[in-house]
C-alpha cells in the first residue's frame, strides 16, 4: 500500500497467537527486495480493532507512523465495513475515519512539545532549537521540534528543491542532540494555508511523504507564526491535509490511500 507515496507492506498477523517476531535483518531484506518505507504488522487487541507494529526499512521498530496509520485504517476498514477503527500503537490508541472512497483522516492525538518529550538531549526551547546543520556548503538552523509519536525536527528554508537533503538528512538525523535520532523535515511555506515538505525519515531516508512529517511541520509552523493552524502540506508524493484544532489540541492528518495488491514475503528473500 501507500499513502501519498509513502510506501508499506502490511501484514495482517492477528490470527498468531501473540507477536509476530521479526529479526532486523528480516525487515531489512524485505525492504531491500520490496522498496517499502515501513512494515506495518496488525496483531489482535482486545481494546481496539487491531493493534498495530511498524519497522522502518532499517529494521528498527518504531512507535508511530501517519500514513501507515491511514493505510492500516482503510484495510480494517473495508474488510469490516465500519466507517471508523481505533488502532493501538507504542505510542497511544489511534482513531482512523474514512473520508472518503480512498482517503482516510487518523487523529494523531496532541503533539509533544516540551524538549524531554521530543526527545532532546538537553533543555533548549522546541519553537525554535539552537541548533545548525551544514553539509554541501549550505547551512541551515533553528529548526522547530515537535514529536507526533516520534521525533522530528523541521527547518524552514526558502527553496526546498535545492537543498541536499541526501547530505543533510543524515547530518541531523544522527546528531547528539536527538538521543533517540531524529526525522529531519525540511519545509517552505507558500503561504498561511499552503506548506511544501520534504523529509529525511528515520532510518527510511528521503520518502515520497510522511504523515507524522507533514503533522509536525503545521504544528511547528503554526507555532512560529508562519502558518494557520490548518494547511495543505504538499510532498513529493502528494498532498496531504493537516488541522490542529483547537477545541482538544489534536492534529488530524487526512489523505490519499492506494492498495497496490499482494506479496508473498517469504518469497522475496
Amino acid at each position: 500500500m501507500n499513502g501519498a507515496g509513502n510506501k508499506f507492506v502490511l501484514a495482517d498477523a492477528r490470527a498468531r497467537a501473540g507477536f509476530l517476531g521479526l529479526s532486523r535483518n528480516t525487515v531489512r531484506a524485505w525492504a531491500h527486495a520490496l522498496h517499502f518505507d515501513q512494515l506495518l504488522v496488525l496483531e489482535h487487541s482486545d481494546s481496539a480493532d487491531a493493534f498495530m507494529r511498524i519497522w522502518n526499512a532499517d529494521g528498527d521498530e518504531v512507535g508511530a507512523c501517519g500514513n501507515g496509520t491511514r493505510a492500516a485504517g482503510w484495510f480494517l476498514m473495508e474488510e469490516s465495513g465500519k466507517p471508523a477503527v481505533s488502532i493501538g500503537t507504542a505510542s497511544g490508541l489511534l482513531q482512523a475515519v474514512r473520508a472518503g472512497a480512498l482517503t482516510v483522516s487518523v487523529d494523531m492525538g496532541k503533539p509533544r512539545l516540551d524538549w524531554q518529550d521530543i526527545p532532546l538531549a538537553r533543555d533548549m526551547d522546541t519553537v525554535a532549537l539552537d541548533y545548525v546543520a551544514e553539509a554541501g556548503g549550505v547551512r541551515i538552523e533553528r529548526p522547530g521540534a515537535v514529536s507526533m509519536g516520534n521525533p522530528h525536527a523541521v527547518f524552514f528554508v526558502s527553496d526546498v528543491e535545492t537543498l541536499p537533503i541526501a547530505r543533510l538528512g543524515p547530518e541531523v538525523e544522527y546528531d547528539p542532540l536527538f538521543p533517540e535520532r531524529v526525522n529531519a523535515g525540511f519545509a517552505q511555506i507558500y503561504d498561511e494555508t499552503h506548506i511544501r515538505l520534504r523529509v529525511w525519515e528515520r532510518g527510511a531516508g528521503i520518502t515520497a511523504a510522511c504523515g507524522t512529517g507533514a503533522c509536525a511541520a503545521l504544528v511547528a509552523a503554526h507555532r512560529r507564526g508562519l502558518a494557520d493552524r490548518s494547511a495543505s502540506v504538499m510532498a513529493d508524493g502528494g498532498e496531504l491535509h493537516v488541522e490542529w484544532r483547537v477545541t482538544d489540541d489534536h492534529v488530524i492528518l487526512t489523505g490519499p490511500v492506494e492498495d497496490e495488491g499482494e506479496v508473498d514475503l517469504a518469497l522475496e528473500i
